[in-house]
Order: C-alpha cells, then sequence, then structure tokens
C-alpha cells in the first residue's frame, strides 16, 4: 500500500469538503483557539471578578491581501447562563490582525490575544464562547460549566493564570499569559500569576508542588511572602524543572506562619514535545497512530526501545527525517498527519477511535477526497457514502451497517487496506 508521504499535501488545498460529510456540522476546527478562565476577588461586595483570555493562531483565521499588508478579522461573543439555561451577562466584540508577512498568516506560533473581565455573583455556570471568522463565516464553539468561587479577604489564593513570560519594561512588569497551558520539552522553568487576600500584614509561606497525573511529585519549593492587608499580585517563575511528555498539576499551598490554616490552588497543564503538535500527549499512543505512514518494522523499532526516554528519541528522529523544510520549526509531514488523525477521531466515529476507523484509515492516508456523495437510511438500503478522489481515479464506499454510525469500506479500491483494521 502507498505511504502517506507522498502524497501528504495533494489535497490540502481541498480542506473542508469532508468537513460536513459525517457528524460534525458546526465546523469545530475551523477556527480553532484556546481559551483560559481565571477568578478573583472583587472590590463590590459579595461578587467576584472573572478574567477570560483567548488566544487566536494566525493559522486558524482566514487572511486577505490588501496592498502589501494581510489582513483578518472575526468576532468573539463571550457568554453565561445560570443553571436555569437563563442568560446573565454577554459581550460581543471583533478583533482585526494585521501583518506584512505571508509567513506570519501561516504561522502557528503567531497569534492575537484577547482579554475580558466581568464581575459576576460567585455560583455556578455555563460558559459559552463564539468564534466566527468574518471572511470565511466559519465559526467555532466552547463551552464548559464553571464554578466562580466567593473568596474570603481574611485569607485565600485567587486561579493560578500560567505566563509565556515576565518582562520587565519601562512601565513596569509586563505579562504575556500562556492561554493554551503548554510547556515543551525545551522549556525548564514555570511562570505564573496569582493573587494572595489577607486581611493584615502577615508572614505566610507557600509551598509549590508540581505533579503527574499519578500524583508523583516532579518539583517540591516552599518560599516565604510578607503581605500587606488586602490584594498582593503575585509573579512567580519556578526553574530547573525537567519536563517531558503528559499531563502535570501545579499546585499552591498557602499556609501563614502562626497558623494551620492551609488554602489551596491548582492548575492542570500539559508537555508536549518541541515543535510537535500539541494533541501529541501520549507518546505510545503517538506511535500507534504512525500505522498508516511508518512500516511495521520501523513502528517495531521504536517500541523496542529499551527504555521511555530511548522510545521518545527514536521518535522524534523517524519524523525529523521526514521533515521537507529542517531549518525551520515546523515539520509540515508531521503537522498534517496529526491534523487529519484529530479530525478522523472528531468526526469518524464507530467500534473503534476514529483513526483506527475505515473512514479514518483513508483520510489519513490520502487526506479529504474530491467529492463526497451521502445517502442517509431509506427504507431499500443502508446508509452509506461515497469518497471519490479524483486525482487517483479512485473511489472509496462506506456503508453504516448497524445503523449506529459505523461507517465500513465495501470497496477497497486498492492496495491492502483490511490489514490495518483492529
Amino acid at each position: 500500500m502507498k505511504k502517506i508521504l507522498p502524497l501528504l499535501f495533494v489535497f490540502s488545498t481541498l480542506f473542508g469538503q469532508v468537513e460536513y460529510s459525517h457528524k460534525n456540522q458546526k465546523g469545530d476546527f475551523i477556527p480553532r483557539f484556546f481559551i483560559d478562565l481565571a477568578g478573583y476577588a472583587s472590590q463590590d461586595s459579595g461578587k467576584s471578578k472573572m478574567d477570560v483570555f483567548i488566544k487566536v493562531p494566525y493559522s486558524n483565521i482566514q487572511f486577505l491581501k490588501t496592498g502589501n499588508i494581510f489582513k483578518a478579522s472575526y468576532t468573539l461573543i463571550v457568554s453565561l447562563y445560570d443553571e436555569d439555561e437563563n442568560l446573565i451577562l454577554e459581550k460581543l466584540w471583533t478583533e482585526k490582525v494585521q501583518t506584512n508577512s505571508f509567513q506570519q498568516t501561516i504561522s502557528r506560533t503567531s497569534f492575537n490575544i484577547s482579554y475580558k473581565s466581568f464581575v459576576v455573583d460567585p455560583g455556578e455556570y455555563k460558559f459559552v464562547c463564539k468564534l466566527e471568522d468574518l471572511e470565511s463565516r466559519k465559526f467555532a464553539v466552547f463551552d464548559q460549566k464553571i464554578k466562580i468561587r466567593e473568596f474570603n479577604f481574611n485569607l485565600d489564593l485567587s486561579d493560578l493564570v500560567l505566563a509565556s513570560a515576565l518582562i520587565e519594561t519601562t512601565d513596569g512588569l509586563k505579562i504575556i499569559p500562556n492561554i493554551s497551558n503548554l510547556v515543551t520539552s525545551r522549556d525548564s522553568s514555570l511562570s505564573f500569576f496569582y493573587e494572595i487576600y489577607s486581611h493584615s500584614d502577615r508572614n505566610v509561606k507557600v509551598l509549590y508542588l508540581i505533579t503527574d497525573e499519578s500524583s508523583k511529585p516532579l518539583f517540591k519549593k516552599e518560599l516565604k511572602y510578607r503581605l500587606k492587608k488586602g490584594k498582593n499580585e503575585i509573579n512567580e517563575k519556578l526553574s530547573n524543572i525537567t519536563f517531558t511528555l503528559g499531563e502535570y498539576y501545579l499546585e499552591l499551598q498557602l499556609s501563614p506562619e502562626d497558623t494551620n490554616i492551609v488554602k489551596r490552588t491548582r492548575k492542570k497543564f500539559t508537555s508536549r514535545l518541541f515543535g510537535f503538535p500539541s494533541t501529541v500527549k501520549d507518546l505510545e499512543l503517538a506511535v500507534q497512530q504512525m500505522q498508516y505512514i511508518a512500516s511495521p518494522s520501523e513502528i517495531d523499532y521504536i517500541q523496542e526501545a529499551e527504555d521511555y526516554f530511548s522510545m521518545l528519541n527514536r521518535y522524534i528522529n523517524y519524523w525529523k527525517l521526514r521533515d521537507p523544510s529542517p531549518a525551520t520549526v515546523e515539520n509540515e509531514t508531521l503537522n498534517e498527519y496529526y491534523r487529519r488523525v484529530d479530525y478522523a477521531n472528531a468526526n469518524f466515529k464507530g467500534y473503534f477511535k476514529g483513526w483506527k476507523s475505515d473512514m479514518g484509515m483513508v483520510y489519513i492516508t490520502l487526506g479529504p477526497p474530491d467529492q463526497v456523495t451521502r445517502r442517509p437510511f431509506q427504507m431499500d438500503s443502508k446508509p452509506y457514502e461515497v469518497w471519490d478522489y479524483y486525482t487517483l481515479n479512485r473511489s472509496f464506499i462506506f456503508v453504516d451497517q448497524t445503523n449506529f454510525g459505523d461507517y465500513r469500506l465495501i470497496s477497497p479500491s486498492y492496495g491492502d487496506w483490511f490489514r490495518y483494521r483492529p
């Protein structure tokens, strides 16, 4: 069977034609954005403050060229609903972005940040944020159940916000929030900010812990602070940390020196491989997902490494050899491959994960088809889809034999496709 590498970019300009052929009608993947929320004490009696941070990579919005300038714009709508689905607040605004560099318009490392702050009653809410690209008219929606805490001014901690950088300027400290809550394998420090509230001037201790998902400690440090009465803004940086691939927690334990009171807060974040997509979080799974591009012997070689770090190095080296632009941070082959894996997981589901499904197998290997013909359930036939690849002169027919969305390939046009089935 042909591997994906020679075909990887043949259909890249056609992305979008398969987006809505199965399951997903909202366009969740374009435009993609990151969002982070943090709660703080408010000066308004009985209220709390909620900060909203939104990060939109340039590569996920559509730019138009005007003269020598590339311009893009999108709207954001932030809404908060109570437990009875009553709208409590809503804010709409438009962001405009421009650059004179085409490379920036397609870069995942260039981005625009939005920040809004709201004062609300403590309680449980449904938070919704909708982003709509004003040029493509595509949109994405983020929603999440949240709890806004009531803060105790006797002694309390705000929520944590990670920082990409803490920069000293002539106007004071400038904080760039790490809205995606990501660090990389090249990072050895973690910056963040938060607030401590106190009813009086006092000395306190703060224990900083970094643990993995199994609560295994990675880092531990205790610092002392002299608080003033009221709000105390803390900007901190922990150094000499070794991050590997996976999920982590930053936990704070605050205690005054003269009492046994302990206040806690924590933040989840992800460590990814430098230069790799943020969705690559599990090394063993990422290697398994390579089955449509790597040979069985290449996968065996990676999996049979004697320890985790040897396996990680073999995995990284495999993709380095397939980087069409080794002088840049971006590995286009790697990014496109795992983009297809992510899309398959979100859109093609049945008895197996999307990347293991028959639709996922074809999509990951060949990319989006030129045309999709859909036939829903009818009395005399099962639901089916036909994917046509005109460039390859091939068609693939998928039939939902069970009527539960498990579309199976019944016309393998070429190659040993069925060897990939679980």
